[in-house]
Formats: C-alpha cells, sequence, structure tokens
C-alpha cells in the first residue's frame, strides 16, 4: 500500500497546464509596464525596518519548500484540483493588480559587504525582477500552500504555515516587498482558501495519505537543503573563479 501511495500518478489537468503557462508572465508585465508611474506604497514602519541580507536565505529556501511540498502531500484529485484553481485565483488576481497599479520593490540602491549572504541577495536581485509587488505572490503562494497541507495533516500544515510567515517576514527584511503588498497576499491567500479549500473534507483523505504526509514533508526538506547545499557550493566555486 506505501508502494502504491509513492507511485500513484499524479494527475495533469488543464488549470494545471494553464498555470505552470502563467508563470512567465510574471516577468513579461515589467515590461509590459514600461514608462508608466510606478508606485511605492511604502508606511512608516517599512522605512523602520532595515535590510537583513541573511532573511535571502529564508526567502529562497522556504518558498521553495512550500512550493514542493503540496507535490507530495497533496494526493488525491478532488483535493489537487481545488488546490489548483486556487493558485490561480492567486495569479491571475495578482497579475491584474500588477497590470493596473504598477510598483517596485523597496530595494537599496546597492548591496554592499561580502559573504555567502551578501551574495545570495545580490543573486536574488538579480533573478528576481524588483517590480509587480502588490500583491506579494510569494506570501499568497506560500499560504495557500500550506493551508492545502492542512487538509491533509494538521502538523505539517501548522509547520507549513510557520514556514509561510517566515516567507512573508523574510520578504520585508530582504526589502523584496511592502508590508501592505505582505497583507494584501495573506488576504488573497484567505480567499483561495475559503473558496477552494475549506470545504474540502478532511474524511476524503485516505488514511496512508494522511500518515505519509510528515515523511514527505521530511523529504521535502531534505531537497531543500540539498538546494541550499549546491547553492553554497556555487558561491565557493566563484570565489575561486
Amino acid at each position: 500500500m506505501v508502494v502504491d501511495a509513492l507511485t500513484r500518478p499524479y494527475p495533469v489537468s488543464v488549470p494545471m497546464v494553464v498555470l505552470v503557462l502563467l508563470v512567465p508572465f510574471y516577468l513579461f508585465i515589467g515590461q509590459l509596464t514600461q514608462g508608466r508611474v510606478v508606485h511605492a506604497p511604502a508606511l512608516p514602519w517599512d522605512r523602520a525596518l532595515p535590510l537583513r541580507p541573511g532573511w535571502a536565505l529564508v526567502y529562497g529556501s522556504l518558498y521553495m519548500f512550500l512550493i514542493v511540498l503540496p507535490v507530495f502531500v497533496v494526493r488525491q484529485r478532488e483535493h489537487i484540483r481545488r488546490v489548483v484553481a486556487a493558485y490561480l485565483l492567486v495569479w491571475v488576481a495578482a497579475y491584474a493588480c500588477f497590470l493596473i497599479y504598477p510598483t517596485e520593490a523597496p530595494r537599496p540602491a546597492a548591496v554592499l559587504g561580502r559573504g555567502f549572504v551578501i551574495w545570495g541577495l545580490r543573486h536574488l536581485y538579480s533573478w528576481d525582477p524588483p517590480y509587480n509587488c502588490f500583491p506579494s505572490i510569494h506570501v499568497a503562494h506560500s499560504f495557500v500552500s500550506a493551508m492545502a497541507c492542512y487538509r491533509v495533516h494538521h502538523r505539517v500544515g501548522i509547520a507549513a504555515t510557520f514556514c509561510a510567515a517566515l516567507v512573508a517576514l523574510s520578504t520585508l527584511f530582504a526589502k523584496q516587498h511592502y508590508i501592505v503588498d505582505v497583507l494584501a497576499g495573506m488576504l488573497l491567500a484567505g480567499v483561495a482558501y475559503v473558496l477552494f479549500l475549506r470545504t474540502y473534507s478532511r474524511e476524503a483523505i485516505p488514511e496512508l495519505d494522511r500518515r505519509l504526509a510528515p515523511v514527505f514533508a521530511a523529504g521535502t526538506v531534505v531537497i531543500v537543503g540539498t538546494a541550499l547545499a549546491c547553492f553554497w557550493l556555487a558561491y565557493r566555486l566563484s570565489r575561486g573563479a
């Protein structure tokens, strides 16, 4: 039975394909909004929060964890369908906001210093364009993932929600988002949960899937840890270049 749960084919649907195809538009939207007024919805508390480069590692690693975790934990076809619908709502609503209300991240003009965390922050800034801030897709996506896993296993879901909260904090200390971006992302995730996930009965989850959820979560930690180790190795190799 365990082998059956591990080898069960993952259903691919049209909404899932659409979700994947939507991802590149995150980059295109910045080009579409060039030349328009760019907003910076900063609050006084945003200016009081200092840049903490180490949070860039939290931002990258825990967000990766929350992207991968539902792929293993959410196994039932109907549950997968609802999770994909929740993600679609998040992405479509966020993209609409990006087009209507272009924003720019509160990044510093330069990142000074040396070391692994500084190197990581610079790479984060180079990989993730400094626009599309309101609402935060990273925050919304993270909380939807956590709440999807909560429907399967309470403790795994609680741990994932804690990770999502750390992702939200990391967006502020890495100067990727403003406070209102984070709050809007959490609100968007809450709406997606109410519309698509809250009514999915936990009784529909097979007992075997529920028992395997912590195992899958541990495996996801190993995957993310390996990726982080490879990132550190790339840093060491770049220093020797």
